[in-house]
């Protein structure tokens, strides 16, 4: 059967795989329809992604139907079903399993980053990596796992109804982390250096947006918080100038919420640490009720699915969508292969 493949740096392309065998016990094979291009996807093509195996096939964001089920598969999962899929492992005996959070398993494999993703006609799963979402179309689907992550960077920072919340990166992840902070009753600050990003935020929730590209933040920020800074930062580009305006700008006693892999380390005043009296979070992957809330947003309708997919490809347009991405990674929110 068909998949695509990272086969080398700069080098992406269409290879042929052995189908899957029907599935037994609790497994689930699922026929694929749309998967999202993630940055780490981006990231492993340009040779920059350290946890990436090699040669691998990318793809962790899914929207597929069911095709059939193994006989200890729970009823609740039927062929035809609608669904999209939690790509993450996790070993059920490090700190974090020990401590319940699982999407930070110690020794966690993502889905097309430290093992085969789901870029590909069919895949065998456990029934319980298996989520259902009816009534949401298969693009959509795709759009429901980097909208989580963002979900949780929420959840992490513990945002609530007085908060003012600057969301640092208006990508997918960021953006998710915009709804869900509006869903929550904070003010949402939006940053970004496009403009046609910062717009889509505030259509999504955002109440204020800053280019810090053209505008001096700074300023900017203490007008809109009067003088205090915003209460929450969440950090979802990675990169050393965002880390640094996150910690300069979040409030005293403020919480930070770092999302994004930073490609170098940064260096940070960690005199505002201990002045501050900071709260810094780490944030990874999502939970399972990160998956069930951005459902739940989803079947609302009032998403605007169609702006945040930048294009959908054929397995066979890969490489040159690589390309483009590679030359314009600011105008991208998603890229979907079409299966």
């Amino acid at each position: 059967m068909k998949a695509i493949q990272i086969n080398g740096l700069q080098q992406i392309g269409v290879t042929e795989i052995e189908a899957p065998r029907q599935p037994q016990g609790g497994e689930v094979l699922i026929r694929m329809q749309y998967v999202g291009f993630c940055g780490s996807d981006l990231n492993t093509f340009l040779g920059r992604n350290g946890m990436a195996k090699e040669n691998v096939i990318p793809g962790h964001e899914v929207g597929a139907v069911i095709e059939a089920v193994g006989p200890e598969v729970p009823d609740t999962l039927r062929p035809g079903m609608q669904v999209t899929v939690n790509p993450y492992t996790n070993c059920g005996h490090c700190a974090s399993c020990r401590n319940g959070r699982v999407n930070a398993c110690q020794h966690n494999e993502t889905l097309g980053v430290q093992r085969d993703g789901a870029m590909r006609e069919l895949m065998l799963l456990p029934w319980q990596k298996i989520i259902p979402a009816e009534g949401l179309s298969p693009e959509t689907c795709a759009l429901i796992e980097p909208m989580s992550v963002g979900f949780h960077a929420v959840s992490r920072t513990e945002v609530t109804d007085i908060d003012r919340v600057m969301v640092i990166g208006c990508g997918m992840v960021g953006l998710g982390a915009i709804v869900r902070a509006a869903m929550r009753g904070a003010v949402v600050i939006a940053a970004d250096i496009d403009d046609e990003k910062l717009a889509l935020a505030r259509e999504l929730g955002a109440t204020y947006t800053v280019n810090t590209m053209t505008e001096d933040a700074h300023a900017r920020l203490a007008e809109l918080t009067e003088g205090f800074g915003p209460d929450v930062v969440i950090e979802a580009v990675g990169s050393v100038p965002t880390y640094q305006l996150a910690v300069n700008e979040v409030a005293f006693t403020g919480r930070i919420g770092c999302i994004g892999y930073a490609k170098q380390d940064a260096t940070l005043p960690t005199r505002l640490f201990v002045q501050k009296e900071l709260d810094i979070r780490g944030s990874r992957n999502a939970m399972p009720s990160d998956f069930r809330a951005v459902i739940q947003y989803l079947q609302r309708g009032t998403c605007p699915v169609e702006r945040l997919i930048s294009r959908i490809v054929t397995p066979e347009e890969v490489q040159p969508t690589m390309e483009y991405w590679m030359q314009n990674p600011g105008k991208v929110f998603r890229i979907l292969s079409k299966w």
